[in-house]
């Protein structure tokens, strides 16, 4: 495809669109709420509540650890950045992965992301249940049936209010952290507080060293870093949405490298040099630890609220993506019909519906079983979400021989160091997955996959077969 049949509105294939026409989305996000949409993609509980688990194992060499698994998740977003400036589509990532792999892959991709923000969204809409429970002794079930019919709603209601949602909770996650920095520079400098009179950044070495549980703890929190840095890729969805994606998407893209410095690499400093690595227990929040340490109770009760719209910024994100999703499957013939037609406002109904209910039936299970049966299913969700990383990179290497040979336009976009930046994040990738192998807690994720794949090839024969003259199926 060239840039000007992209330009014309034509393109080549089974699936002739306006790639900049969003396949009949509306352009509803404007640079502001794609600038938050980016900004808090990379801020959720993994930092808030995980980051405790991933203290107790590494100490401060986590710091380190979120320093170099940011510049991995940097390279990511450069590599997905110099794709959407390619052709900028709503449901990119299997969109991508169908032009430069072939249709197994775009199939595999698509459903993939598809069941990663469907489990996501049924544990965050529970989670943000659980902290319900901190004012009001009220069902868990039934806050988590509200939050799922009000966020339902809001995704029926138009791409603009969704943005706007994305863009409030962002907000609140992002003034949480600040403020954390600016409190916790103040014990540092003034000395106020309980903890002024030990705070210092002495702390992030003088307990065991920087590395206190030795190379092996900090590289088995590796998972747990990832982990909190899954749906950063999100902005890569808007793409279909965009009132201006050509300009919009790189600014949000480049604002990568200081989100993480600031909310991870920024407030982990703040916070290990205030309080000692030490005292940090697994399903703790740090934050929360970190307030009461400092005697300012009322903290605990604002990071509560802040985690709440954590988790439920996250089930927002994910009602949004899973419609755009199961469309662009529909679409290319990979998916029930149904799940192509859109509203009038230009929302996919029929998708957003369909996960919007498995997600209900997920609070119920969890409510009926909410033992290790319903944690393994958890688990499978770093796994699914770092899937679409890989395929990212690998169609950004694939295109980028294609540019370079003349057969495609060179993307106005080109990620930095590429392709071997790219070798470098799948090779990163890759050590992630072998510690998730060793580490037992984890481990389950990699069994579920090869099930999941197994369900994926088997339906993607069947439909094959069903269609044997469906161009969906034909190689590009």
């Amino acid at each position: 495809m060239t840039s000007a049949q992209v330009d014309n509105g034509q393109a080549d294939g089974p699936k002739a669109v306006d790639a900049l026409a969003g396949e009949g989305y509306q352009r509803g996000l404007g640079a502001r709420q794609i600038q938050m949409i980016a900004i808090g993609g990379a801020i959720g509980t993994g930092l808030f509540l995980g980051a405790g688990k991933a203290i107790d194992r590494a100490g401060p060499s986590l710091i380190l650890a979120y320093a170099i698994a940011g510049l991995v998740i940097f390279f990511i977003m450069r590599a997905l950045g110099e794709l959407l400036m390619y052709r900028p589509v709503s449901g990119s990532f299997s969109e991508y992965a169908r032009e430069f792999l072939g249709p197994f892959f775009g199939f595999v991709t698509g459903w993939t992301y598809w069941l990663f923000w469907v489990v996501t969204g049924i544990t965050e809409v529970t989670a943000a249940a659980t902290y319900m429970t901190y004012w009001w002794d009220i069902p868990q079930w039934l806050s988590a049936l509200v939050f799922t019919v009000i966020l339902y709603g809001a995704n029926l209601i138009s791409v603009k209010l969704f943005g706007e949602l994305e863009f409030w909770f962002s907000m609140v996650k992002v003034t949480a952290i600040l403020g954390m920095i600016l409190i916790c520079a103040g014990v540092l400098t003034v000395g106020f507080s309980d903890a002024g009179d030990t705070a210092t950044v002495a702390n992030l070495w003088n307990d065991g060293g920087f590395f206190p549980q030795g190379i092996g703890g900090t590289l088995m929190t590796l998972q747990i870093v990832m982990f909190a840095f899954l749906a950063v890729e999100l902005v890569g969805v808007t793409a279909g949405e965009s009132k201006d994606p050509k300009t919009v998407l790189p600014k949000a893209i480049n604002t990568v490298p200081w989100r993480i410095a600031v909310f991870y690499v920024g407030a982990l400093i703040m916070i290990l040099s205030v309080v000692p690595w030490s005292t940090f227990k697994p399903g703790v929040s740090p934050f929360v630890a970190a307030f009461e340490e400092m005697g300012l109770g009322i903290g605990a009760a604002i990071v509560n609220f802040v985690v709440l719209t954590a988790a439920l910024s996250s089930c927002n994100s994910g009602m949004y993506s899973t419609g755009r999703m199961l469309r662009d499957l529909a679409i290319n013939g990979q998916g029930p019909k149904a799940f192509t037609k859109l509203t009038k406002n230009g929302l996919p109904l029929v998708g957003t519906t369909f996960s919007a209910a498995l997600m209900l039936v997920g609070v119920w299970i969890n409510y009926q079983w909410p033992g290790d049966a319903f944690n393994y299913v958890v688990s499978f969700a770093t796994i699914s979400g770092m899937w679409a990383w890989i395929m990212i990179l690998v169609c950004q290497i694939r295109f980028r021989a294609k540019a370079d040979r003349g057969e495609l336009p060179q993307s106005s976009f080109k990620a930095p160091g590429a392709p071997f930046s790219s070798w470098f994040a799948l090779a990163f990738i890759g050590l992630v997955i072998v510690m998730m192998a060793i580490d037992k807690d984890a481990r389950i994720s990699l069994y579920c996959a090869p099930l999941w794949g197994l369900i994926l090839g088997v339906s993607y024969l069947v439909l094959k077969a069903r269609n044997p003259d469906n161009k969906a199926f034909a190689k590009r």
